[in-house]
């Protein structure tokens, strides 16, 4: 059964056997097919493999769609943050970003029904009844209100908290399916997390405050863009907000080098001001949350995963770029990391190795110079991310309070290296960080510093 025939699978012990049916068959098939390719010409081996992996790829992403929940949202995350699974996989796990199996247009309506009082045609002017877009949590309606403005109507799909639960039951199963789909990626910390930060993305109270928060922040912005929420026809499983369009990010692929550099620059730039700015972090960064316009436009969406950040959070960061780029003070920076808890106190091992470990997380803006970001760099820092093997593994650990940070910032070295994004990321990043308040470095940074003035004044007349 799937949601366009019917609801989510919900119960532990279903999704515990559509799990299982599915390591069952990637499993058998690969031990079927293992004597020939035993025997096969190293050419026949591999089409064999290519033809193997993609049968199974389909097989997940068809299983993860239909399942929705953690199930899907880790196939979404794999899919554009780990470079070295097979290419296969990748191309089906991709199709998770946007074009998940949606749920059919009458139990959409029984939702809003259930939300707004009264059925989607009542409530609105004009109301599409085809989702233009569909994700782990809800999918995505156009519509028209009844004052004439265009909106996006996020529906939640039914039973989707207890199916979240369900899968959390599940996690050693999970953890074994996804082991199976992708070889060699350490689940077990991205699978944890998950489980945490899905079950807050069900509120959708809390992410229209989280969404409101940065679309208040960046008004007037040339070139970010946050659309605003309609409050009143907005609920804990409804979101409604500002309708915008644009091109998605297959489409940003083909457009020249010069667009896809100055759409990275924003794209930068939007999630280290969201952090140091206004201290908090939108955690979804895959691909399908961008909508892209020329010129270094960027929109963005969905807020459901928003961690909100202390000074107190933040300080020891902002210590560890200050003493790892500008002071050489290694000591100091292994003292900082020491502090957030990214390092054991006390581990017996050199600061020369923590600096390694540590510093290629650093690595685009520890020179002063234009750098591309390759997709070759961003699965080096994936890699060395999961690395378990590593000297520092045993006494190095993601805090609880940074762990959203982590996912984040692997997400934004996926996009980044599938772009090739060009810049001198430094220069970028000393305009953001409150220990340098440098000079606009690009044209962009100049438009981004008069709106900056512009806001500046706005609160000190107000």
């Amino acid at each position: 059964m799937s949601v366009s025939t019917g609801a989510i699978r919900q119960s532990r012990a279903s999704r515990g056997a559509a799990l299982a049916r599915l390591a069952l068959r990637i499993g058998g098939r690969y031990l079927a097919r293992s004597p020939r390719l035993l025997f096969a010409s190293v050419e026949r081996r591999g089409e064999l493999r290519h033809d193997l992996a993609l049968r199974s790829a389909d097989e997940v992403a068809e299983e993860l769609g239909s399942m929705k929940g953690v199930l899907m949202k880790l196939g979404q995350m794999a899919s554009y943050i780990y470079e070295d699974m097979p290419a296969t996989f990748r191309a089906s796990m991709s199709r998770l970003q946007q074009k998940a199996p949606p749920m059919t247009p009458a139990l959409a309506a029984s939702v809003v029904v259930a939300e707004l009082g009264a059925s989607p045609d009542q409530v609105f002017a004009e109301w599409d009844p085809l989702p233009f877009a569909a994700a782990s949590i809800g999918q995505v309606h156009r519509a028209i209100t009844r004052d004439g403005r265009a909106v996006a109507v996020k529906v939640q799909y039914p039973g989707i908290a207890r199916s979240i639960t369900s899968d959390l039951r599940n996690v050693g199963l999970l953890r074994r399916i996804v082991g199976a789909a992708f070889p060699g990626l350490d689940t077990r910390s991205l699978v944890d997390e998950l489980g945490d930060r899905l079950q807050e993305e069900v509120d959708y109270v809390r992410e229209a405050e989280s969404q409101e928060l940065f679309a208040r922040y960046y008004d007037g912005h040339p070139f970010i863009r946050v659309p605003h929420v309609v409050a009143e026809l907005s609920t804990s499983r409804v979101l409604t907000s500002e309708l915008v369009s644009g091109a998605g990010f297959d489409e940003l692929l083909g457009w020249d080098q010069q667009e896809r550099d100055l759409a990275a620059e924003t794209i930068h730039r939007f999630v280290f001001r969201s952090l140091y700015r206004l201290h908090a972090f939108n955690g979804d960064p895959h691909p399908g949350n961008y909508l892209f316009h020329r010129g270094g436009r960027v929109t963005f969406l969905d807020f459901g995963l928003t961690k909100l950040f202390t000074e107190d959070d933040l300080a020891p960061l902002i210590d560890a770029v200050r003493f790892l780029v500008f002071d050489k003070d290694y000591e100091a920076f292994r003292a900082a990391l020491e502090r957030a808890g990214f390092l054991r106190a006390g581990a017996p091992v050199p600061t020369s190795v923590v600096v390694d470990r540590f510093g290629q997380f650093y690595g685009t803006v520890l020179q002063d110079a234009a750098m591309t970001i390759t997709p070759a760099y961003a699965s080096a820092i994936v890699r060395r991310f999961f690395d378990a093997r590593g000297p520092l593994a045993p006494y190095s650990d993601v805090p609880r309070a940074y762990v959203i940070m982590q996912r984040i910032n692997l997400g934004l070295y996926a996009v980044l290296g599938s772009l090739n994004a060009t810049a001198n990321w430094r220069r970028i990043a000393e305009e953001i960080w409150p220990f340098r308040n440098g000079p606009p470095s690009t044209p962009l940074g100049e438009a981004e510093a008069a709106w900056l003035s512009k806001k500046t004044q706005k609160v000190l007349k107000n």
